[in-house]
């Protein structure tokens, strides 16, 4: 009898997560998709999800598409694709560690980016000033695996991978235990977390690589507790989390209200100074550069064009019949930063000579 007569790899996969923590998510117990399918032979439906989003267009623009500093000419300056990879290696050891489904961990890690616009936070704002009833780059991640990829019919990706991408975005301040962890998948959660945890600490080598800080302006309560050392940080963050949320683990007990995870009061606290300190002296300071300035003057000058201009936009955007601003707003965030700039200077030419002149737009 062959593997696809009786999905025999499949359900040896299903049978190893009945050992996962009683709180954990399996494929099997999954709510579903929006179009039933037939299940794989070979893979579980979460481990579907991933390889799905692994193979689409969106994810390969990331490596294209920059976090903080925008455009660089240094190679080392981290991407959204570098910075999704350190996401899911992040979130997969929390869930290893605390017996969760780490197949689901590592879907939503490699779909939580997918909707983000070109130029960081800075085109994210731009566009949500400008795209009727605003734009959230979570929001348009889901968007991406629900509608855009796959010539418009989407991915048909289970709910929980679905969920994790769509609140996976955190407020300025403490974002953990918030009540709406208490509704989320844990391995939703461990993602939330672990984006927090990859971007604090790469944002502060990409801040320390352009000559923004020293690693002796970091707080001293953040050297103290998480280390000074990047390697160290991520450790002590990790190790943290995995302690603190040591009752997600549990495999047998008693019925009582599910954990969440989170960190212990310390650490926490670390964490949330160290985020403060990138807002005040990278985050808010980047939106303010010569290079983010132009970045709003592009985005703004892409969605006047295509807004009114819809025969320009490729036609698998307009397979919806949608209006033309909802199109224009998913074309340009479909955008890398340097598709977007020779996009731009072909429209104005010279609008991005000041500040990107290097990339030879």
């Amino acid at each position: 009898m062959s593997i696809r007569d009786d999905h025999s790899v499949r359900l040896r996969l299903e049978a190893r997560e009945e050992t996962l923590s009683q709180h954990a998510v399996r494929s099997s117990a999954s709510r579903g998709r929006a179009v039933q399918e037939e299940p794989s032979p070979l893979r579980t439906e979460f481990q579907r999800d991933r390889d799905r989003i692994l193979h689409t267009n969106a994810f390969r623009r990331l490596k294209h598409k920059t976090q903080v500093f925008l455009a660089p000419l240094d190679d080392h300056y981290v991407t959204r694709l570098t910075h999704t990879l350190e996401v899911a290696q992040i979130a997969r050891t929390i869930s290893r560690a605390l017996n969760l489904n780490e197949d689901l961990t590592e879907a939503i890690a490699l779909g939580h980016d997918l909707g983000h616009s070109p130029f960081g936070h800075v085109g994210e704002e731009a566009l949500d000033h400008l795209a009727p009833g605003g734009f959230r780059h979570n929001v348009q991640s889901l968007r991406v695996v629900d509608i855009l990829e796959k010539d418009g019919q989407g991915l048909n990706l289970t709910w929980e991978v679905r969920q994790g991408i769509l609140h996976h975005s955190k407020p300025r301040g403490d974002f953990l235990g918030g009540p709406e962890d208490h509704d989320l998948p844990l391995e939703a959660q461990v993602c939330r977390l672990a984006d927090a945890v990859a971007y604090v600490n790469h944002d502060i080598g990409d801040a320390l690589r352009a000559g923004w800080i020293q690693e002796q302006d970091l707080p001293q309560e953040v050297r103290r507790v998480l280390g000074t050392r990047h390697s160290q940080r991520i450790d002590t963050l990790v190790v943290d989390t995995v302690e603190a949320s040591w009752a997600c683990a549990a495999t047998d007990g008693p019925a009582a209200r599910r954990p969440v995870i989170t960190m212990g009061r310390r650490v926490r606290g670390a964490l949330n100074t160290l985020r403060e300190f990138l807002f005040q002296r990278v985050y808010i300071p980047a939106s303010q550069t010569p290079q983010a300035r132009v970045a709003r003057e592009i985005v703004t000058l892409l969605y006047a064009y295509f807004s009114t201009h819809p025969e320009a936009v490729p036609a698998e955007y307009w397979l919806r019949g949608e209006p033309a601003e909802r199109v224009a707003v998913d074309y340009i965030a479909g955008m890398t930063d340097l598709y977007a700039l020779r996009t731009a200077e072909r429209l104005r030419p010279g609008v991005a000579e000041s500040a990107f002149s290097f990339i030879g737009v």
